[in-house]
């Protein structure tokens, strides 16, 4: 097996897949691409390759690439203009000499009338992934646990209250370790080429029952106040988040807007997250994680 790149090293799910990397691979044979080298000192310290790399530069990018045969694409966060970046990634990965893909995507990205704009972005560059020449795999995650068990339990459990969209919409909710887990599998193992993965928990709830939840562990009531899409935009307009991407301060303190956030509540709303897979322990060899699970390790962080 030739060298392993991981792009966006120095974010949450790249500093997560190098670990677990080191712990499987020789140190010799991992490449992380960073805009930050500095924030992976250890890693260099460790052994591994720790090379320069910005997607908005794509000259920078053969090179960083270079002696790599797989690659783990992690979608970065700039919504509106990151299939731009995924693109220079692409064909940069393919210059270089990369033969397999492993894309960071979104589950139900490829149904169409998934009303989720997020999607866009993930269909998009899963289609310049598929058209590249490599070999592709689309590792589709659910719903993270830990969004759930931090940025959504913490403010409703200090408000005590929460406005959601979802109704009764279920979801798989997924920790994003088993995520980690499961593109290491796949960047480890043969046999994933042209295929496209759906990663869930072990069991489908709604946002009301997750934040019952939560409310059960921390013994605080949180009521659920069911509410329509405007009405939603209205709650994210009194908060001051932007509506739309392109409305996004670069570098401020709210990084999306509310239109991506309404959406993907519709697209809950609507079954398009009502999936539940045993990918997640084909790939990593282990049952996924419940939320419960998640939640308890996260308590520590909730309103006390």
């Amino acid at each position: 097996m030739g060298k392993i790149i991981v792009t966006g090293a120095s974010g949450a799910f790249g500093k997560a897949a190098a670990g677990l990397l080191l712990e499987r691979c020789a140190p010799e044979d991992l490449i992380f691409l960073t805009r930050t080298p500095e924030k992976l000192k250890s890693l260099a310290e460790a052994g591994a390759q720790v090379r320069a790399a910005d997607f908005d530069d794509p000259t920078s990018l053969p090179g960083a690439m270079a002696d790599g045969e797989r690659m783990l694409l992690i979608s970065t966060a700039r919504v509106g203009t990151r299939v731009g970046q995924h693109r220079h990634a692409v064909e940069a990965a393919v210059q270089a000499g990369v033969r397999h893909i492993v894309y960071t995507s979104l589950i139900s990205a490829d149904a169409p009338d998934n009303p989720a704009i997020v999607r866009h972005d993930h269909r998009a560059t899963e289609e310049i992934v598929e058209a590249s020449g490599a070999q592709w795999t689309h590792l589709r995650d659910s719903q993270y646990s830990e969004a759930i068990a931090l940025a959504m339990v913490i403010p409703a459990l200090a408000a005590g209250h929460k406005p959601d969209n979802c109704a009764d919409g279920k979801v798989g909710f997924v920790s994003r370790d088993d995520c980690v887990a499961s593109a290491v599998g796949v960047l480890t193992q043969d046999g994933h080429g042209n295929r496209a993965y759906t990663l869930t928990g072990p069991e489908l709830l709604s946002i009301p029952e997750a934040l019952a939840m939560a409310s059960g562990i921390a013994g605080k009531p949180i009521t659920v106040e069911h509410v329509d899409d405007e009405a939603m935009f209205a709650y994210f307009d009194f908060l001051g988040v932007p509506r739309h991407a392109s409305d996004i301060v670069p570098d401020g303190p709210i990084p999306w807007s509310s239109d991506d956030m309404v959406t993907f509540g519709t697209a809950i709303r609507e079954g398009f997250f009502a999936r539940c897979t045993d990918h997640v322990e084909r790939l990593s060899g282990r049952p996924p994680r419940s939320l419960r699970d998640v939640m308890l390790q996260h308590r520590g962080a909730w309103p006390q």
